[in-house]
């Protein structure tokens, strides 16, 4: 598949250290911006007990589930410390404050 990447909204959608979710036909993926304004993208979904990601506290560049405290990289989706577990990440480019997402990233209904 190309590398060609779909717009998905604005970085000024999504509140500094705060996250927004974007619906596929395959689940939601949640969309993060740091407070330095770096862009991550990954399953809206924790390895721990499948707990909603966006809605955690970004820190750094990490996202801490609201559910159980487990800590996710945003950069690679796995968790971090003591925690075993990993959510697959996609790549996020932003240009001119316009967020898009890589279309060959996206899973394909025939996986």
């Amino acid at each position: 598949m190309s590398n060609e990447f779909i717009a998905i909204g604005h970085i000024q959608d999504i509140p500094r250290r705060g996250a927004r979710c974007i619906n596929t036909a395959f689940g939601r993926i949640a969309v993060f911006r740091t407070a330095e304004d770096d862009v991550f993208a990954m399953d809206d979904r924790c390895p721990h007990k499948g707990g909603p990601l966006s809605q955690g506290l970004v820190h750094g560049r990490a996202v801490t589930c609201p559910l159980h405290n487990m800590v996710i990289s945003l950069e690679s989706g796995e968790a971090l410390g003591a925690d075993e577990g990993e959510v697959r990440t996609y790549p996020v480019r932003v240009d001119d404050g316009q967020l898009s997402i890589a279309l060959s990233a996206l899973p394909l209904a025939a996986e």
